[in-house]
């Protein structure tokens, strides 16, 4: 058996060699990059530091031409290690801005109530807000985008809207923290097949990510809207946002500020999960299903264990 699972891995990393997919917008569209989990997101990879990871982000974003990556913060993780705290500090010196993301990362869906979530993400405040030097920080990220179409979540939405907050709604994501912990291990390790067959598996999941929610925008607002894409700051995130970029520059993306997109109508009611699937329900218009994979499935609990 696992013989064949690193078959399985080869053949998957085969795929890492292969160019982009294009998927043409017919033409360009805009994209705001937003980054979850500051200042640390999943394990660290041996030989990675959070400061290292925040600095790959940083380096990919200028390289190509993202003018502001808004960082969702997680306050309590500034305790947890000696260099989480330079990471926003490195963040904001680069000029992208920081938001919050409830101090512990706590699930609304979750909370033992209302008050004890509101609670949370008030904690998570002073320290963004000390950080953005009188510049506007009042963007929320749900954690785990839980919004709920219930009371709690309706209550939560207003009272977020009473204390002055946008909520930063997704459009496009590729589950890139999913990769994390099980990148991790593999570097721990030091086996290169695995991480290369993990690369390949995520990077086709961004060829599809990408050509469904064009075709998705496309059957449900007549256009390409602007798209909020969301990503972690993680290790995995760390090596292959380069490529995820290179993948939507290809496609016709257009860097622009999470205020730019937010301002397009298809945010007006903000809610959970991803845009694009919450719209598909209300109209009741059906999106086809994304393509099937040519490459070998990959278990990322197992993988590496």
């Amino acid at each position: 058996m696992k013989i064949l699972f690193r078959a399985f891995l080869a053949a998957a990393a085969c795929g890492l060699t292969l160019p982009p997919v294009v998927h043409a917008a017919s033409g360009p569209f805009e994209v705001a990059v937003t980054v979850d989990d500051l200042p640390a997101h999943g394990s660290l990879p041996p030989g990675m530091t959070r400061t290292g990871i925040a600095q790959a982000h940083i380096n990919a974003f200028k390289a190509h031409g993202v003018p502001e990556a808004f960082g969702f913060v997680n306050a309590a993780k500034l305790a947890e290690g000696a260099g989480n705290a330079a990471v926003l500090d490195l963040w904001r010196a680069a000029g992208h801005p920081l938001g919050n993301h409830a101090n512990s990362h706590m699930n609304l869906a979750h909370a033992p109530s209302l008050a004890d979530w509101q609670a949370d993400v008030v904690a998570g405040e002073p320290a963004v807000a000390a950080r953005m030097a009188g510049a506007d920080w009042h963007y929320f990220r749900f954690p785990n985008l839980a919004v709920g179409d219930d009371a709690r979540g309706r209550e939560a939405l207003a009272w977020l809207a009473g204390r002055g907050y946008r909520i930063a709604d997704v459009s496009i994501a590729f589950s890139d923290w999913s990769y994390t912990d099980p990148y991790a291990r593999c570097v721990a390790k030091d086996d290169q097949t695995a991480i290369a067959a993990l690369k390949a598996h995520y990077l086709d999941v961004v060829d599809r990510g990408i050509a469904h929610t064009l075709d998705a925008s496309r059957r449900l607002y007549g256009r390409v809207i602007p798209l909020v894409l969301l990503t972690h700051v993680g290790g995995f995130s760390a090596v292959t946002l380069p490529d995820v970029l290179a993948r939507l520059d290809a496609a016709g993306a257009r860097y622009v500020p999470l205020s730019r997109a937010l301002a397009d109508p298809a945010y007006a009611t903000p809610g959970g999960g991803s845009l694009i699937t919450r719209a598909a329900g209300a109209t009741g218009i059906a999106l086809p299903a994304e393509t099937r994979s040519a490459l070998p499935a990959l278990d990322l609990k197992e993988i590496c264990k």
